[in-house]
């Protein structure tokens, strides 16, 4: 797990240049609100607006990028104000909560800007419990939240806006469509509502202070989840992660929050750990948002290791009540959504393989280089979704070894597409006859594993001595689509769970 989050490969270094922006960008960010003479309370909610701009917008676009982070305060501020207005009607605060919850997960639907904006109004809400948010506070904090925007903004499109200039990332793929309950995001609407409703309840029979730390952690366990598998495995590694922070917390925390440089430090590292593992590592960016948490509490004068201990009770609650709302309420299982996702990239295969032949063929127009990042969205998708099955602790062996093999496979079939595109690319390549014959038995073999009903065998053609870049690629790739009937052949529910 250390060597995943801290030795993984960052092509480009895009994690740690994430990460040190998002340090100065928040650093900057409550210093200036520090400099303007608000108080702690409106400098935690200015740098949580900070970091939540910086963390959860990713619009594929730098222009979509700002219209996002400019449309943050929107939301973000009216539901601040109503949390505020609510702190004396507890009943009535809850079931806004609840609402805002359900909200949150249904705005997903609307793509990144929905997620980014139903995350942003979660967050307010939850921030105004933390800090116990009154009226009286509201103009001050709407302030800090404003500057706090601008100064982040700032440094992510003046200061160090690295992905200027940078080709388009492949669009982050939605969910498949649907009407009604058969729609993902609206079940998991009323799934993440009906967890957070049982994270509220038992939270509060735990304490009546820190009860939002269980629906918090609900909340998260259901972002960027799909099936009940993927969600079931991010409340462990939320729960594990949470637990390995509180026990950090104990030796670095209490220590040290009565010191204020040392603070600053700590909380400094907590950022760069959070932005810097997100990727690759749920549990150890939970850890870092565990031991910045807990220096925060130190610095408002709230912390002891009976707080710490409470965290982990609530916490684990709030692991329950997704748990227990995914497999309860509406479950999605993880087959269904696997294949969906596998049939996705199978699809984009074909797409690029095509696009590719056709460029070849003379077709200035044609570019396989869109699909390819396409085919590397949908393949990080795929890696989600069975990862419930890859899990170093899941009972069901001979489908963790499956989940592998179509893992390796499409690995393999990524590989040979990219591969194909540069080739597409040189402007000195041919069209060969040979080429139309090859991107037939592609297709073939796409359409044999996409294909409802029993499979139809389809054989590799034998492989000769190729000159050809290009037939080397799609021999190489048609032998992975042949190969992939293996762990996929006997109906979708072969592999997922």
């Amino acid at each position: 797990m250390l060597k995943r989050a801290f030795v993984a490969p960052d092509p480009g270094r895009a994690r740690l240049r994430f990460a040190s922006r998002a340090v100065l960008g928040i650093a900057g960010a409550v210093a200036v609100c520090g400099a303007a003479g608000h108080t702690l309370a409106a400098a935690v909610t200015g740098g949580l607006a900070a970091l939540l701009a910086l963390f959860t917008v990713t619009d594929p676009t730098v222009r979509g990028q700002a219209v996002t982070t400019a449309l943050l305060p929107v939301v973000g501020l009216p539901v601040l104000a109503l949390a505020a207005l609510l702190h004396t009607a507890p009943l009535a605060r809850d079931l806004v909560f609840l609402a805002v919850v359900g909200a949150g997960v249904y705005a997903r639907r609307w793509g990144p800007r929905g997620h980014s904006l139903g995350v942003f109004a979660f967050m307010t809400y939850f921030a105004a419990q933390f800090l116990r948010t009154t009226p009286g506070q509201l103009p001050q904090l709407y302030a800090a939240v404003l500057l706090s925007l601008a100064v982040a903004s700032a440094v992510r499109f003046g200061l160090w806006c690295y992905e200027r200039g940078v080709p388009v990332p492949g669009a982050v793929p939605q969910p498949t469509a649907g009407r009604g309950l058969a729609r993902i995001t609206t079940r998991q609407a009323v799934q993440a509502t009906a967890g957070a409703g049982f994270a509220l309840a038992v939270g509060q029979l735990l304490s009546d202070q820190r009860w939002y730390w269980a629906v918090g952690a609900t909340w998260w366990v259901f972002v960027n989840t799909t099936s009940r598998g993927e969600t079931l495995v991010r409340g462990f590694r939320r729960f594990l992660g949470t637990l390995l922070g509180i026990g950090l917390g104990f030796l670095v925390a209490v220590p040290l929050h009565q010191e204020p440089v040392a603070a600053a430090l700590v909380i400094a590292a907590g950022v760069f750990g959070i932005f810097y593992t997100a990727a690759v590592s749920y549990t150890w960016m939970m850890l870092s948002v565990t031991v910045m948490a807990s220096m925060l509490y130190g610095l408002l004068g709230v912390l002891d290791p009976g707080l710490l201990a409470l965290r982990v009770g609530e916490t684990a609650v709030g692991a329950l009540g997704a748990a227990l709302a995914v497999l309860v309420v509406l479950p999605v299982t993880t087959h269904s959504v696997t294949d969906a996702w596998v049939e996705r990239a199978l699809r984009c295969v074909h797409a690029c393989t095509a696009e590719a032949a056709a460029r070849l063929a003379g077709d200035t127009g044609a570019d396989p280089a869109p699909r390819v990042a396409e085919l590397e969205a949908l393949l990080g998708r795929v890696r989600l979704s069975l990862a419930p099955l890859v899990h170093p602790l899941t009972p069901l062996r001979a489908r963790k070894g499956r989940a592998r093999q179509v893992l390796a496979l499409l690995d393999d079939c990524a590989r040979e597409v990219r591969g194909l595109a540069s080739v597409a690319a040189d402007p000195e390549a041919s069209h060969d006859a040979r080429l139309a014959a090859a991107c037939w038995r592609v297709e073939s073999a796409v359409e044999a594993l996409t294909a409802p009903g029993p499979y139809a065998r389809v054989d590799a053609s034998p492989r000769a001595a190729e000159a050809e870049p290009v037939l080397a690629h799609l021999h190489a790739l048609e032998t992975a689509l042949v190969e992939l009937a293996v762990p996929l052949r006997g109906g979708r529910a072969s592999v997922g769970a």
